[in-house]
């Protein structure tokens, strides 16, 4: 039975323990983490009084829920801790009367593990790191386990906290003063707590051979399962399991992998503990396990008695099947809410779970095991989202905000997707392109387009499979389309914005028009005159040989005889 203690005590005790749990489960994974703060309050002196952030390191013991105050101290030697510090006779060790040391180290030159561990050996009470570039405070991590850092990361029983440059050289020009700097290292804020217990859900699976990270949680729950019935039966947690799943991509449903990693048509799916898709447990088997568990959570929880979740899920090493009855569950009420997991339809408690991984607030999205969120904050989340990287290596497109990178219970994959009812088609990885009807409204379609003079051109056609250059225009339809010169090459003009020659051009041709225009009248309008003069000749010379034949006149033989009949 718990002692009786105040009711800041119980916080204290309960907040710790949660963080011992946290820290227990994330302590293995390498990984990089989202940087967990703590607010470092400088009390004296005066001049640098106020309260500043710093990263809480990755290894040692923070003391959650609570505080601790101490003095700083900078060493003259060995400042950057990478060595013993009694090799220069250094003790920090309290002396009577005085408050705890706080050893004030510079970053770089050996892992930051090895100098909260020299500062310890010393006799510090904690260790503050300031960093030696200007950047963003990050997590003081543990470094690659080797033969000489193993045997000593596991002993570090301290904490230890990375200041930046800025605060580092303050608290160095106050030392350097002579001032007596004391601060105080609040946790309290670190594992957040809004009402008066903790509540804590830990995202966990039934499958225990899926690797170290498995095996470790599936360890340490084991272990931990007495103390956490011990905390929800005395009031002081609230407890919830939850369940990552994942989901088969819609062109492999069909498949034979996919089928024997998922139930529900594809819509749950989780990785094969053997890996080998056809002997022994599948994926479908760890969901439903899952499931199971999950349901075994809720008919409990709706009995009051949460805590026979643990009884039930850590009592073998393999999926168990103890009694239920003895347990104190309705059998019944399980497999109703477990559902049928053969059926073409959504299963509304792993449908919730899904609607749970995605991040609320200040919590991201759960994407790996194991993963703690206390009163709705992750701790210590870790990214792992490989779409965020380079896109995962799939096809994208930045303009239309448009990726064929996504999640799936085999890590990322290169699918091309399906936006506003459009279709993409392609390999997923080089290329994507729309399909179908209404293509051409999602970035034309992939196709070129350009507006010219209040004109929009565009390669793309909903029902063309490939993009073409419009009329008028020539090129591939992707990359570019290229203007004709339809006059030059002495085509008809084919486009609104053809013009076949310049203004200038234009004047001259109709210059030249009406010059000839002009001549050929000129022209016809004296041949025109001739026609007549001669015409009128010929009329007159007719005529006076007529008369002359009855009329003699005085000069008869200047006027020429017409009449082809000799006179006898």
């Amino acid at each position: 039975m718990l002692p009786r203690k105040d009711g800041r005590e119980k916080q204290k005790q309960r907040l710790a323990l949660v963080g011992f749990l946290l820290l227990a489960m994330v302590s293995s994974i390498q990984s990089r983490f989202v940087v967990e703060k703590n607010s470092l309050r400088v009390t004296s002196p005066e001049s640098i009084k106020g309260t500043y952030d710093s990263a809480i390191g990755n290894f040692g013991i923070p003391q959650y829920g609570g505080s601790m105050a101490g003095t700083v101290v900078y060493p003259k030697d060995n400042r950057k801790g990478c060595k013993e510090f009694s090799d220069y006779d250094i003790s920090f060790k309290k002396k009577p009367g005085a408050l705890p040391t706080f050893v004030l180290l510079d970053r770089g030159d050996c892992f930051f593990a090895l100098k909260v561990w020299n500062a310890q050996k010393a006799g510090a009470a904690a260790v503050l790191v300031a960093d030696d570039v200007g950047e963003a405070l990050i997590t003081m991590d543990t470094p690659e386990e080797d033969s000489s850092s193993a045997k000593y990361i596991e002993d570090i029983a301290i904490p230890s906290a990375l200041v930046d440059r800025s605060f580092g050289d303050t608290l160095k020009q106050a030392l350097n003063k002579g001032d007596m700097v004391n601060v105080n290292l609040d946790w309290r804020e670190a594992v957040p707590h809004p009402d008066a217990r903790v509540e804590y859900e830990l995202w966990t699976t039934s499958n225990d051979e899926c690797g170290v990270k498995c095996e470790m949680l599936q360890g340490f729950v084991k272990e931990f399962k007495g103390a956490a019935q011990i905390l929800e039966k005395g009031g002081y947690t609230q407890f919830t399991p939850h369940y990552i799943t994942w989901y088969c991509p819609q062109a492999f449903t069909v498949s034979k992998q996919c089928k024997s990693q998922c139930i529900n048509h594809g819509r749950y799916c989780a990785p094969d503990p053997e890996q080998d898709f056809s002997q022994g447990y599948d994926g479908k088997d760890v969901v439903i396990e899952n499931l199971r568990q999950l349901c075994v959570f809720k008919v409990a929880n709706e009995t009051k008695k949460p805590w026979i979740w643990w009884d039930y899920c850590f009592s073998a090493n393999e999926f168990v099947n103890v009694n239920f009855p003895a347990a104190g569950l309705d059998l019944k009420q399980v497999q109703k809410c477990m559902g049928d997991p053969d059926a073409d339809a959504e299963n509304p408690v792993l449908r919730e779970e899904q609607e749970a991984q995605i991040g609320k607030g200040s919590r991201g999205d759960v994407t790996i095991l194991p993963t703690l969120v206390v009163n709705n904050r992750q701790y210590r989340e870790i990214e792992t989202n490989e779409c965020l990287e380079n896109n995962g290596g799939c096809w994208q497109d930045k303009s239309a905000n448009i990726t064929a990178c996504k999640d799936t219970f085999r890590g990322r994959v290169c699918e091309c997707p399906f936006v506003n009812g459009v279709q993409f088609e392609g390999d997923g990885y080089s290329s994507c392109k729309a399909s179908g009807p209404g293509k051409c409204k999602i970035n034309n379609g992939g196709c070129w387009h350009e507006t010219r003079n209040g004109w929009t051109f565009s390669a793309c056609l909903d029902h063309e499979d490939n993009c073409k250059c419009p009329s008028g225009f020539r090129g591939d339809g992707v990359t570019s389309c290229e203007d004709i010169d339809e006059c030059k090459e002495k085509k008809a003009c084919q486009c609104p914005e053809c013009y076949c020659k310049t203004a200038a051009q234009a004047k001259s041709v109709w210059a030249a028009v009406w010059v000839i225009s002009i001549g050929l009248a000129m022209a016809a309008a004296g041949a025109y005159l001739v026609y007549k003069y001669r015409i009128r000749q010929y009329m007159d010379s007719e005529i006076r040989a007529i008369m002359a034949q009855y009329m003699p006149l005085d000069s008869q033989n200047e006027i020429p005889n017409h009449s082809s009949n000799d006179r006898a």
